[in-house]
């Protein structure tokens, strides 16, 4: 298999109007009896990319990479593969492989055996399978261990033969149900940049489905963020999580506050919005158009409000309140800080000294503040 070209920093097709999706779900929807899995779901997926389905138990990601696979099919719709409508063409036929949680390796095989498997059944060959598992253990670092059992390799290491074994083929498609999910967080987070570095060197198209979130913002080029059947939004990582388009997606990605208020317009691309009788309005920047009158959300992260002991001067947005609790996670501290209202609006600071004293503590009062730009003002 020949090598790709890198995959750009500025790899962007979804924004090109004359890029060619791999993938097209065309007014898909899946029902089992009387409950639709999949809801009327439009969506493209392009070359190359690394393209995450998250969302909570039950919102239809499984379903969707179990139909591109083809072990189910669409009750409405259409899904292209390279311009192919995929629905006759059996899963065997597909130029879609597939590498589950378990990793599905067999134990009386050895690593090359497991990962020569496929193409054995295809009838290539010896010499051309010899060399496509030699690239495929050079490729997942294992060929010292190409002789060895599946039960005598570590579990990152099975991980790795259960990929070989999935891109020997060289699928157009590799489609990854919780893939990481048996590991330990430390190799988890390893692993993740070994799984983006191969797919950047093959340039196969990689949609992965996981619950993890943090996995799926390190891992894609793009997110889906499903919900009852939809997609609620897909967007880059950065603009999902800064420029979230629902309360749902902001609360559902990372650590957030929710202030809910009154929006009123202000000058220029700004909002005032009232949401405690005895507080000045907040002032947030939006390039929404914000009806009159309208409930709104803001939604700030924890990391972009600062806390301290006096009123900053500088800023628009600052309240009062009193620490109520700490949490220490080494890297930061999230002090939760009650309002006067009884609203909790959590805060964190960097430790970035190896040993200090608290700035803050239980019960202290203290102020926490915001730029206008820090929150994603969000209509209800």
């Amino acid at each position: 298999m020949a090598e790709t070209a890198p995959i750009s920093a500025d790899f962007a097709p979804w924004e090109a109007p004359d890029a060619k999706p791999i993938i097209q779900f065309k007014n898909v929807t899946k029902r089992f009896g009387d409950f639709t899995a999949i809801d009327d779901l439009t969506i493209d997926i392009f070359p190359q990319e690394f393209f995450s389905l998250l969302g909570p138990s039950g919102c239809g990601k499984t379903t969707m990479m179990r139909m591109l696979a083809g072990f189910e099919s669409p009750t409405e719709g259409t899904i292209l593969l390279d311009g192919q409508d995929i629905a006759p063409v059996p899963p065997n036929k597909r130029a879609v492989n597939m590498m589950f949680q378990s990793y599905a390796l067999f134990p009386h095989l050895s690593v090359s055996d497991n990962i020569a498997f496929g193409l054995k059944r295809d009838g290539l060959s010896k010499d051309k399978i010899a060399d496509r598992v030699e690239e495929m253990l050079k490729l997942v670092q294992l060929s010292q261990f190409a002789s060895r059992k599946p039960h005598q390799i570590s579990g990152g290491q099975r991980q790795r033969v259960a990929l070989a074994r999935s891109l020997a083929k060289a699928p157009k498609l590799l489609l990854l149900d919780e893939p990481l999910g048996a590991l330990d967080k430390k190799l988890r987070q390893e692993t993740q940049f070994e799984l983006m570095d191969i797919q950047e060197k093959t340039g196969t198209t990689f949609v992965i489905v996981t619950h993890d979130q943090e996995e799926a913002m390190t891992v894609s080029s793009r997110v889906a963020v499903m919900d009852h059947g939809k997609i609620i939004q897909v967007a880059t990582p950065q603009q999902i999580y800064e420029e979230p388009n629902s309360v749902y997606v902001a609360d559902f990605i990372g650590d957030v506050n929710i202030i809910r208020g009154t929006a009123k317009r202000a000058d220029g691309d700004h909002v005032h919005i009232t949401f405690a009788a005895d507080h000045a309005p907040l002032i947030a920047a939006t390039k929404r158009d914000i009806a009159e009158g309208s409930e709104v959300a803001l939604a700030i992260r924890p990391e972009k409000i600062a806390i301290s002991t006096e009123k900053p001067e500088d800023r628009n947005n600052a309240i009062q309140g009193k620490v109520l609790d700490i949490a220490y996670l080494g890297n930061i501290s999230t002090y939760h800080v009650e309002l006067p209202g009884g609203a909790v609006v959590k805060a964190q600071t960097a430790n970035t000294r190896r040993v200090h004293r608290r700035s803050f503590t239980w019960d202290d009062s203290v102020w926490l503040s915001w730029t206008d730009t820090a929150g994603a003002v969000l209509v209800e």
